[in-house]
């Protein structure tokens, strides 16, 4: 079965679990659509924001010396919008009305996340191996950006004291 097919059964499985959602999405994090169950939604906008989203959050963690990002919750007038981390190339994005359990979306998304985290690394593992004509590709430095993230520049301190 194909990790996208996977994906989309976590999505209709998280739905199943928390009423409230009116939409899921799994995207890369460049913001292409992996998987998505959102009748009312269009996936590729969306999927672009959340990637946008996604990099001024986790520039955000880092300016604050916060670690690594983890998720990101917008509440408006009518519902929310949830994201979450999913692995070093996937992101989740939930949508859920005013009633929902805050509480409750949180730990079936990180739950989620984490699921998809994991298939991906399954993907990104098959895509690897001899057999699978996938090069192999160089692993990442030790402090080199993640892919899509922004640069941090940090300002120069002043010399003159108040």
């Amino acid at each position: 079965m194909a990790v996208e097919t996977e994906v989309l059964n976590e999505l209709h499985r998280l739905r199943a679990r928390v009423p409230q959602l009116t939409g899921t999405l799994a995207a890369s994090t460049d913001g292409l659509v992996l998987a998505q169950d959102m009748p009312d939604v269009q996936p590729e906008g969306l999927a672009a924001l959340t990637a946008a989203a996604l990099g001024v959050g986790r520039r955000m963690v880092d300016l604050s010396g916060g670690g690594e990002f983890r998720e990101l919750l917008v509440r408006g007038a009518g519902g929310c919008l949830a994201t979450y981390a999913a692995g070093p190339s996937a992101v989740l994005t939930l949508l859920a009305g005013d009633r929902v359990n805050v509480g409750r979306l949180h730990l079936e998304g990180r739950r989620s996340g984490a699921r998809i985290g994991a298939l991906m690394a399954t993907r990104t593992t098959d895509e690897r191996s001899p057999g699978s004509g996938g090069g192999e590709s160089p692993g990442r430095a030790p402090g080199a950006r993640m892919p899509g993230a922004l640069p941090v520049r940090v300002p120069p301190q002043s010399r003159r004291r108040p």
